[in-house]
């Protein structure tokens, strides 16, 4: 049975090496190379929605590749949330970036 207040989340939606038909969900300029859950799980706190990590579990495109997924609260639409998630992401990776 399918959780209605959840939303599924994977790295793959904002991977900027995949295509939008294997998996990238978000604009090309809101992708950044190889996402990790854990960094996706950063944004989703900063957006205060609260989430949990399912970690052994792969994308459908990619079973071979157990990359974990997140479930995430719903609270809007599944394309807003991954929109919002991305725009974070992109924020946190930058930020990592300039500190090394």
């Amino acid at each position: 049975m399918r959780k209605q207040d959840k939303i599924i989340i994977w790295s793959a939606y904002f991977d900027s090496a995949k295509t939008r038909k294997n998996g990238r969900r978000v604009v090309k300029n809101l992708a950044v190379v190889s996402p990790r859950v854990t960094e996706i799980k950063d944004a989703v706190e900063k957006l205060r929605l609260s989430c949990e990590i399912v970690a052994d579990v792969a994308y459908p495109k990619t079973p071979w590749l157990k990359t974990g997924m997140l479930l995430v609260q719903k609270k809007q639409s599944k394309d807003r949330t991954i929109s919002e998630i991305a725009k974070l992401l992109l924020k946190i990776r930058s930020a990592t970036a300039t500190t090394k």
